[in-house]
């Protein structure tokens, strides 16, 4: 069940946007940022140096599956439920999403919530880089919100696991498309995940998350230019499509970027290289 008497902006907003609807009550802003362990960086402790005002931070290693010894991987019911309602979010709650590099994790926070059965969720475009480039107010320290209730009254098919992905690489008739850099697709670029085999899944195609951005402003393109890059990558847009990246991070960019253009039969490989890469049973293609 999704708010009705609020009229929802689309997936995507602007730090504009933002600046001008975010202290209303159903309003939520969280920073779900990630840094991965090779940038030396710490994302809840810059948050607590500086967020957008009111922003809760969205830990998208606690709201996670804690049974998967991989980080960050879908959470279970249970646990999803608990800690978006400490973030003081209920069925009424239009919640932006956004982190520090413009987008990179925050459209994990969008696909979470879909795949929960819940659509009124926003990216800030450019993430914290618009909202600062705007000269737009900061604050610090830790935000405290009054516990709420959300419910899921749905679950939809937007999840893959491995065997999914496997049985995809036999077939033509759905598709598999890698978001991560060209060199660590071909394997020719040292990967990010230690143990991890280098290449890729064999039959996906390849289109860096970063190519559906704009390189200075790190907002997503234009809805014609994201279309454009996914059919130069080879993706046939009337076939399903399952998402990939290292971690299940920026799969999530693409399967945002199809959700712009109208294209909404996708799913995202949670696991994604972190797990597909260490598991010697399974296959690995690389290009040259």
């Amino acid at each position: 069940m999704n708010p009705s008497s609020v009229n929802y902006p689309g997936a995507v907003v602007s730090a504009q946007w933002l600046a001008e609807h975010g202290d209303q009550p159903h309003v939520r802003i969280v920073d779900a940022t990630v840094h991965l362990p090779d940038t030396g960086r710490d994302a809840k402790a810059e948050f607590l140096l500086e967020h957008i005002p009111g922003a809760g931070f969205f830990d998208l290693s606690v709201i996670a599956n804690p049974e998967n010894p991989l980080p960050r991987k879908f959470p279970p019911k249970d646990i999803f439920i608990r800690e978006v309602g400490k973030l003081g979010i209920n069925n009424q709650t239009h919640v932006i999403a956004y982190d520090t590099p413009g987008l990179y994790s925050a459209a994990r926070v969008w696909w979470l919530f879909r795949q929960y059965g819940y659509d009124h969720v926003s990216i800030l475009d450019g993430g914290l880089k618009s909202w600062k480039s705007l000269g737009l107010p900061l604050e610090s320290g830790q935000v405290e919100f009054k516990p709420s209730l959300f419910n899921v009254h749905q679950e939809r098919d937007l999840l893959a696991l491995w065997p999914d992905v496997l049985a995809i690489t036999d077939t033509t008739e759905e598709q598999l498309l890698d978001a991560r850099t060209a060199g660590r697709y071909a394997g020719t670029e040292l990967d990010r995940y230690p143990g991890a085999r280098p290449g890729h899944i064999p039959t996906s195609l390849n289109l860096y998350w970063a190519d559906l951005l704009h390189t200075d402003t790190r907002e997503l393109l234009p809805l014609n230019q994201i279309r454009e890059r996914l059919t130069q990558v080879g993706l046939d847009l009337n076939k399903p499509v399952t998402l990939t990246c290292g971690s299940g991070l920026t799969a999530c960019i693409l399967a945002l970027g199809l959700h712009l253009i109208g294209k909404d039969d996708w799913k995202v490989y949670d696991g994604s290289w972190d797990e597909w890469g260490r598991r010697h049973e399974l296959p690995v293609a690389t290009s040259t």
